[in-house]
């Protein structure tokens, strides 16, 4: 090889990890959001590369994710959205009610794909589940929609039950006030009494614990 054709060759080695680098800073981000901790969300994050991988994206090789862990700081969220909007992320991934209306009210154009329990319609997600229009999308579970059914279930498997405790998220206010209203409706026709506990975080829900054993002591 002669002295030219090795520079040039040398030349061309130096510059495959730029080349590398600018194909990977090229590559669609996906803004993944959870009001979780990273610790507690890894059966959420394995069902999300299943369903990406299954659709033809793999990190890395064609798409970037990029996860985002409020730890129950939902004060964080609005700072976080603004900056995803500016930087124009492909997509934003938001597994709950509030981070999803939150996003919405953040964006018009970039796409957001949800998951909630409740119905997206009263929630003012989308227009209809037929044509949900605008750039939001995503799935119900209708989880608020068997509060009522849940609490009977549990009537029936321990029947000589009387005070039942249910937990909420003050933090996720949608959701708590359908759970509540729905639960406070149902008990009286099955003669329970309904003790409401509210925790945002792990802490508080650590907290909420003793209160429980005594209440249901007494």
């Amino acid at each position: 090889m002669k002295r030219r054709e090795f520079v040039t060759f040398l030349g061309g080695m130096a510059a495959w990890p730029l080349t590398a680098h600018a194909q990977q800073a090229t590559l669609p981000v996906v803004a993944f959001i959870r009001d979780g901790s990273a610790d507690g969300s890894q059966l959420y994050v394995t069902a999300f590369r299943k369903g990406l991988k299954e659709s033809g994206y793999v990190e890395g090789q064609n798409v970037t994710v990029e996860y985002h862990w409020l730890e129950g700081q939902y004060d964080r969220l609005p700072a976080l959205l603004a900056d995803l909007v500016r930087r124009q992320v492909a997509v934003i991934a938001t597994p709950g009610t509030l981070l999803a209306q939150a996003a919405k009210a953040a964006t018009t154009v970039i796409p957001i794909v949800f998951s909630v329990g409740e119905d997206p319609v009263k929630l003012g997600l989308v227009g209809s589940l037929a044509r949900p229009g605008g750039n939001v999308t995503g799935i119900n579970f209708f989880v608020q929609e068997v509060v009522a059914k849940r609490l009977r279930l549990l009537h029936e498997m321990v029947p000589k039950a009387v005070r039942v405790a249910v937990l909420v998220n003050p933090g996720n206010p949608s959701v708590a006030e359908t759970t509540v209203r729905e639960v406070q409706k149902a008990a009286p026709t099955m003669g329970l009494q309904i003790l409401i506990l509210n925790a945002s975080t792990v802490s508080e829900i650590d907290a909420a614990l003793p209160h429980l054993r005594a209440s249901m002591s007494s």
